[in-house]
């Protein structure tokens, strides 16, 4: 019972108040400490709910509750205050009811605590602090009282003292739900007046971030009216009430876009401007800057990005195009498609090119690259046959679902311009280029070779090898056939794009009738080139088919002409005749259809249709190369022969002109003998001349004596010369003879000496002939004369047995 008695009563200590309801008469009284009262039974003790706004019965202790507490900073947000002439607060004690003013609220600054009259909502909020690059956004909800009040703000500012005063009689225009804007490089305190509350932002938090931005960084703010602000860096963006930032990933603040030569921008002017340079824009005019115009680009509201599909940059990127490749280029706006050549880097423009691709059909690429099945590969798959694409498919739409890397938030710690080393080696930046499929299609033409690139238009051009050619879009190969086997048919053709020129091959298999009705096979290999205007080559479509039938009809009208035995060995120089024509002068076989020429023919094989005619002739070429072999041998005996006697009279010849020179020699030398002898006596007669001068000089009177002796003297000087020259002559007419002797003698070799010697000879052989032979003429009852006579008879020894037989007789008959 005393505890039932203690739970009715009522204690509140200071600073503490509770809510009563009395069941009688529905009044709810506001109790405030210190205070003690018993409750009677019809008291229940209450709650004021906020969410809801009602009272809700509840225990005796829950009902106490804690006056309202704002410290020095903060403030109370006090929600249907009392209306002015009651008392605004509760007292100790027991209070009935005042009339509030439900619906308003107001903001008091601490330091304060107060009860709450039954009713009342207060909420005690910290005051807000605020740093350079922090904001508050405030909104009317009472012009009045925010007019009345504004002066009563709690603000401190950045800068100096006394600047608060200044800032509160700058009253803005206030109006009902107006937001104003409260930054942090004015204020750094702020408490708001009545009539203003501060709007706490998604996260619950009063005071907001600005945007500070960096150099190269820029943020975009979107007003309620649907326009933008790009700003850019360094500064502090505080936005205005009716604006907020652009956000992607969660992130407010993006980097400029770099770009360089090799990478580009594509936007559309959404409002007209004027640019820098006084180029005036209007709506709807496209844009592709790169870096030649503007290294660094920061957005701005009259620019729209342009994206295609499910690109993931804003940049558009160069094309790697290496040496020897090209890439189709398309002009959107004219349709033509063009080719752009390496090496380069090619940065297409959006507004009017597009990089496209080339698909080939089966027939295409067996056209251009034979036997190629990786490029026939390819091509299926591009081209989206059954079969084929698929993985292609499955790949792009894996690129186009994957998420795109969300931003990384600023990681802590020091943040400053640094140097990083590695301890490692890194390996520079490289690339791999694989653009086997993805350029232009190039053709590549070998040496010896040619092709005729044909376009749409009819347009026709021949590119001769070695060269590579790129096809433009609307151009193609053109194509033609070739018979093919031994010989040519036309049952299973090659179709083909390459044309050989140079050194082309051609074999066939001729069968023909010679005039005397015997068939005669042909195997031939034709040596063909192309000469003239490279645009007729392509004239004849199955060239080989047109060459082997025009050349099958010459040779079989050619084998008509000619018997078996006169064709079968004379048949390469006949074949060799009819195509390439005669041996003077022979230029070969031109057809001017497509300027094609044979130049030359082998033939490979001659076959006769009939085994016994093949037998019968090889039989004939045997013996006559038997015959030809036995005269080759007599040749040779005859021509040994000649060069024996040939070399023998050379040895005499030369013998006789050794003695001549010999004896000229001598000649030669008594000549000089002679003249040196003349010559002494010449000297030595001067000189007697001399010394009888000087005798006649010192002695004049035996100049008369010395006359005589010197004529005596000189007679017997001129007869001992002229007997010496007598010898001499005598001497040079003996060897004139001995000269003349030999050279008569030289030339006394002659035929007929030779036949004496030789008949000579064949006496002595005629005479041992004749006694080798006495048996056999006892035999026959003749004399042996008769017998080797009669044996001998039209030969050369024919005379010199007669000559043996008629010495013989005188030496019988004796």
């Amino acid at each position: 019972m005393a505890d039932n008695v203690r739970e009715r009563d009522l204690v509140l200590a200071p600073n503490e108040f509770a809510f009563i309801l009395d069941e009688t008469k529905g009044n709810v009284i506001a109790y405030v400490g210190p205070h003690k009262t018993s409750l009677a039974n019809t008291d229940r003790p209450v709650i004021f709910e906020e969410p809801t706004r009602r009272f809700r019965r509840c225990s005796l202790e829950e009902s106490i509750t804690p006056f309202p507490y704002a410290e020095e900073g903060w403030y109370v947000v006090l929600e249907n205050p009392a209306r002015e002439g009651d008392e605004e607060h509760a007292k100790s004690g027991p209070n009935t009811l005042v009339r509030l003013i439900l619906g308003r609220k107001v903001n008091i600054p601490g330091p304060a605590t107060f009860p709450l009259w039954p009713g009342q909502v207060a909420r005690v909020v910290r005051g807000h602090l605020l740093r350079s690059n922090q904001y508050l956004l405030v909104q009317v909800y009472n012009e009045e009282a925010a007019r009345e009040n504004w002066g009563r703000a709690v603000i401190k500012p950045q800068k100096a003292e006394g600047a608060d005063e200044d800032v509160k009689r700058e009253v803005p225009e206030l109006t009902l739900g107006k937001l104003l804007l409260i930054k942090g490089t004015e204020i750094s305190f702020y408490i708001p007046p009545t009539g203003i509350e501060v709007l706490p932002d998604e996260q619950g938090s009063f005071v907001r971030d600005a945007a500070t931005l960096e150099r190269l960084e820029y943020c975009i703010l979107l007003d309620e009216d649907g326009n933008k602000r790009y700003i850019e860096g360094p500064d502090v963006v505080f936005p205005e009430p009716t604006e907020c930032f652009v956000e992607k990933s969660g992130v407010r603040k993006f980097k400029a876009i770099e770009l360089n030569e090799i990478s580009g921008i594509y936007l559309k002017v959404i409002a007209p401007y004027q640019d820098t340079d006084g180029t005036e824009r209007k709506v709807g005019e496209e844009l592709f800057l790169t870096g030649r115009d503007q290294m660094i680009y920061f957005p701005r509201p009259e620019h729209a990005l342009i994206r295609y599909g499910d690109q993931r940059t804003e940049l558009t990127y160069a094309v790697a195009v290496p040496a020897g490749q090209a890439r189709y280029v398309l002009n959107r706006l004219t349709g033509d498609i063009t080719l752009q050549e390496g090496p380069c880097m090619f940065l297409p423009d959006p507004r009017k090119q597009v990089l496209i691709t080339r698909v080939l059909s089966p027939n295409e690429c067996d056209l251009f690259y034979p036997n190629n099945q990786a490029v026939m590969e390819y091509n299926i798959r591009l081209s989206g046959r059954p079969g084929g694409g698929g993985q292609l498919r499955e790949k792009a739409k894996m690129i186009s679902s994957a998420p795109l890397a969300k931003r990384e938030d600023s990681a802590e710690g020091l943040v400053a311009d640094d140097f990083t080393r590695s301890q490692r080696f890194t390996p520079p930046r490289t690339i791999t280029l694989d653009t086997a499929y993805d350029g232009a299609v190039t053709i590549n033409v070998w040496t010896g070779y040619a092709v005729m690139v044909v376009s749409k238009t009819g347009a026709r051009r021949v590119v001769v090898g070695p060269k590579s050619v790129f096809l433009q879009y609307d151009e193609t190969l053109e194509a033609f056939e070739l018979s093919t086997g031994t010989p040519k048919v036309d049952d299973h053709c090659l179709r083909t794009a390459y044309l050989r020129v140079l050194n082309n091959k051609v074999s066939d298999l001729i069968q023909g009738e010679t005039r005397d009705l015997c068939r005669v096979s042909l195997l031939l290999s034709y040596r063909v080139n192309f000469e003239g205007p490279p645009e007729q080559w392509f004239n004849v479509e199955n060239y080989v088919k047109f060459l082997t039938d025009h050349l099958r009809s010459i040779l079989r009208s050619t084998m008509k002409q000619h018997g078996i035995e006169e064709f079968y060995s004379k048949a390469i120089q006949v074949v060799r005749d009819a195509i390439l024509g005669p041996p003077q002068g022979r230029t070969g076989r031109l057809f001017a259809e497509n300027g094609m020429r044979v130049y030359d023919v082998d033939v490979l094989d001659v076959q006769l249709g009939d085994a016994a005619i093949a037998e019968m002739l090889t039989e004939a070429q045997h013996q006559a190369v038997r015959q030809a072999i036995s005269l080759a041998e007599e040749q040779r005996n005859l021509e040994a022969t000649q060069r024996g006697e040939e070399i023998r009279q050379q040895i005499e010849a030369l013998r006789f002109e050794t003695t001549r020179k010999h004896l000229n020699i001598q000649g030669e030398e008594v000549a000089g003998h002679l003249a040196l002898e003349l010559t002494r006596i010449a000297a030595t007669a001067q000189q007697e001349g001399e010394r009888l001068k000087a005798q006649e000089a010192r002695q004049g009177q035996l100049n008369s004596l010395l006359q005589s002796e010197l004529s005596r003297s000189k007679q017997q000087r001129d007869q001992e010369l002229d007997f010496e020259r007598q010898l001499m002559e005598q001497r040079l007419q003996e060897l004139r003879a001995e000269v003349d002797g030999l050279v008569s003698r030289a030339q006394a070799v002659s035929p007929d000496l030779v036949a004496a010697l030789q008949s000579f000879s064949d006496q002595h052989l005629a005479e041992r002939v004749a006694r080798s032979m006495s048996p056999l003429a006892m035999l026959g009852g003749k004399s042996v004369a008769d017998v080797f006579s009669q044996l001998l008879k039209g030969s050369p020894l024919e005379g010199a047995v007669q000559r043996w037989g008629e010495r013989q007789a005188p030496e019988k008959s004796v």
